[in-house]
């Protein structure tokens, strides 16, 4: 019999016991589930409560409860930071109104919709497991966790059943750092392709397992790349020379992928962008080359949002997906970030796989933004304190993907 995410979650509820200290434990787990619909995905804190996964906004936000919530005041600390973040998006949002000695008013954006509102900044407890990398062991209760109330109307586009946007970003009110206070200022993530299964979101240090055929730690097969500092914004930026498509890097100015003074440009990792988005000058480039690189495949109409479109009975399949030519991302410290053909195909239906990248337009505000279905079934880990991504590639080469953590058991 199937066992559903809404029984794991049940039986993590009655088996593992409430803890308040660590307890050696060096990591937080939370279970992450795809929306076909809107391709976004969540992570569950609560037990139940669902939040769509962002790596840019400030902090977290939900729609709150009509009973009475906390108020944070004004003059503390936590309202300064919230209401810093405003520069960041002032085309979405209007200043925040000015805050009373008792509320302290901040601006929830919407970075799916690009929809901005004013709320009060609040806070609540929150309920984690914690893991010794192989399963759930026990649950932590973290309390005071500051979030920000937002009108129901902020919902809009975001999975049914999601009560708000989780920050996963490097500013001083995500859930990345107000969880550091108990593991180290990392976290890792493993997106599922799927909604059968659920990916798998780490807080801290591993090991981290993937089953089958027996617990394989991931983290040894880890390449690493700096994370690049980008003043002008939250979110996650590495430093890329070029692109290669069945080792031919194609061909565009140098300095194309880097930021400018600005803090516009660069490479950005986006969750709640399904594909890779890259900016004109260089898709062109990019659709030219793997057009020449699949020359020899039948074409068929293309499916938006799509340009390139193949028909997948003339493909051939390995382990990896279909046998088109590698694309690699050449990092900037010498690294490869190599895409195989499950993570650039997008299959459209029984007939027809789609390049999976996407034109950015002339104004892009990044040369590249990775989108969410090129980080499907990689295992990612962001160290916020030595300044890291680490990456895998497809967890397919090693037999097992991001769907494979064992939520069922316990110590």
């Amino acid at each position: 019999m199937k066992i559903t995410q809404i029984q794991i979650l049940l039986s993590l509820m009655i088996i593992l016991p409430y803890v308040s200290s660590t307890q050696n434990y060096t990591a937080l787990v939370s279970l992450i589930t795809k929306d076909t619909i809107t391709s976004l995905y969540t992570m569950k804190l609560d037990f139940n409560e669902s939040y769509v996964i962002d790596l840019s906004s400030p902090f977290l936000w939900y729609h709150c409860p009509k009973v009475r919530y906390p108020r944070v005041s004004s003059l503390s600390s936590h309202c300064s930071q919230a209401r810093s973040y405003y520069h960041l998006s002032p085309s979405l949002c209007t200043r925040p109104p000015k805050s009373s000695s008792t509320s302290c008013m901040v601006t929830p954006v919407n970075t799916v919709t690009k929809r901005c509102s004013s709320a009060k900044l609040t806070y609540k407890d929150l309920i984690i497991y914690w893991t010794d990398g192989r399963s759930p062991t026990s649950v932590n209760i973290f309390s005071h966790v500051y979030i920000s109330c937002a009108p129901k109307s902020l919902l809009r586009s975001l999975p049914t059943g999601a009560l708000g946007m989780a920050s996963l970003s490097q500013s001083q009110l995500s859930l990345t750092t107000q969880f550091s206070s108990e593991v180290k200022k990392q976290f890792s993530l493993c997106l599922p392709s799927t909604n059968a299964t659920p990916g798998v979101l780490f807080f801290g240090v591993g090991p981290f397992y993937m089953m089958p055929p027996t617990p394989f730690d991931v983290t040894t097969i880890l390449s690493y790349t700096p994370l690049i500092k980008n003043l002008k914004a939250l979110g996650y930026y590495i430093g890329l020379t070029g692109i290669s498509i069945g080792g031919k890097r194609i061909q565009v100015p140098k300095g194309t992928f880097k930021p400018d003074r600005r803090g516009r440009g660069g490479v950005k990792l986006d969750t709640v962008v399904p594909y890779t988005a890259l900016r004109r000058n260089i898709y062109d480039k990019f659709l030219e080359e793997f057009v020449n690189a699949t020359k020899g495949v039948p074409r068929v109409k293309s499916v938006e949002p799509f340009d390139l479109c193949l028909n997948s009975t003339d493909l051939g399949y390995t382990r990896v997906g279909y046998g088109v030519p590698q694309i690699d991302l050449e990092l900037a410290n010498g690294k490869n970030w190599t895409i195989f053909g499950v993570n650039s195909m997008k299959q459209v239906n029984d007939e027809v796989a789609c390049l999976a990248f996407v034109d950015g337009g002339e104004m892009a505000d990044h040369a590249v933004v990775i989108g969410s279905f090129q980080m499907e079934d990689n295992f990612l880990m962001f160290d916020l304190v030595e300044s890291n991504l680490g990456f895998s590639s497809t967890l397919y080469f090693i037999r097992t993907s991001c769907g494979n953590f064992n939520f069922t058991t316990s110590n």
